[in-house]
């Protein structure tokens, strides 16, 4: 598995990250095979969030895999916290508990990364530094970061944060894509021109901020998968045309489109599917041309002027 660094950080991470918010879907032994299928295929990084099962689903990772220190050794541990029911809440209190709750079900003693799971409008960034500062020096969390946030969002918190913020986990896909291609239509009188997200992707690379793409082969708000899907007929022709050019799956080259911007992204997947899982994983093996890359984004609507 191809490795990038982490934002600024000098932790070397996987290019696809295996998301753990359905593991609560699959047994024991399911979950067993599927934590050491990914492993097996070298991916080692592991995206939580305390909210996933209720927090299920860190326990069951922590079984799946058989939590020791040696094995801790040898994983890559992300999570996320501030949904709750009803609100979201970045106070310092809750951030200290759900670090607290993550660690005891994850049965670890530190996370690589925290990620403050979207945006509280309430949010104090005092507070948020206060809460990283002692998470920090507890040896409870090495990096962290934040998830569906807008530069100025970002550009709040550093004001008082002193730790490095070097993830920004965003909703993204060929589907969903305007934080790319509005740039095709600069200045332009027409809607794909519209600036929806402040220019986060140029702000993470300025700012050494890895983009983390959730829902990666969704349309829409959790609408469906646009893969085989009818409604996407040039789409999926041109995708199973670049596929079968490089003798991978669809699966594949989704994730390769992610992978083959300069921004230097780790997707997140989120398939309890053990094919898929692997059809995920070949993405950092297949380097798309220029050519293909466009011809896959010009399918999905996004006509150049």
């Amino acid at each position: 598995m191809r490795t990038i660094k982490l934002g600024s950080s000098t932790l070397d991470v996987p290019v696809v990250a295996i998301g753990a918010m359905r593991l609560n879907s699959l047994d024991r032994a399911g979950a067993e095979t599927f934590v050491n299928t990914a492993l097996d295929a070298g991916a080692n990084f592991f995206d939580h969030a305390d909210i996933y099962g209720d927090g299920e689903c860190e326990e069951i990772f922590s079984g799946a895999v058989g939590m020791s220190s040696s094995v801790r050794e040898k994983l890559i541990l992300q999570s996320k916290c501030g949904i709750r029911k009803g609100s979201f809440d970045f106070s310092r209190e809750h951030i200290l508990a759900s670090v607290d709750g993550i660690l005891k079900r994850l049965r670890t003693d530190y996370l690589d990364a925290l990620l403050l799971h979207r945006p509280d409008a309430l949010v104090e960034p005092e507070e948020v530094a206060a809460a990283f500062d002692q998470l920090e020096a507890e040896g409870k969390v090495r990096h962290f970061g934040v998830s569906n946030q807008t530069p100025n969002q970002i550009e709040l918190l550093k004001k008082y944060v002193r730790q490095p913020l070097v993830a920004n986990q965003l909703q993204l896909s060929i589907t969903n894509a305007t934080m790319i291609t509005r740039g095709f239509y600069v200045n332009m009188e027409t809607d794909k021109a519209v600036d929806r997200d402040g220019g986060i992707l140029d702000y993470c690379r300025l700012h050494s901020v890895t983009i983390q793409p959730w829902s990666p082969f969704q349309f829409g708000f959790f609408e469906g998968v646009f893969l085989n899907n009818a409604k996407f007929p040039e789409l999926n022709k041109k995708i199973d045309e670049v596929a079968a050019s490089h003798a991978v799956s669809n699966t594949t080259i989704a994730i390769a489109w992610l992978l083959r911007h300069p921004a230097k992204m780790q997707p997140i997947t989120g398939t309890m599917n053990l094919q898929r899982l692997l059809d995920c994983c070949k993405a950092s093996e297949v380097e798309l041309s220029r050519e293909e890359w466009y011809a896959i984004s010009t399918a999905a609507g996004n006509e150049l002027p």
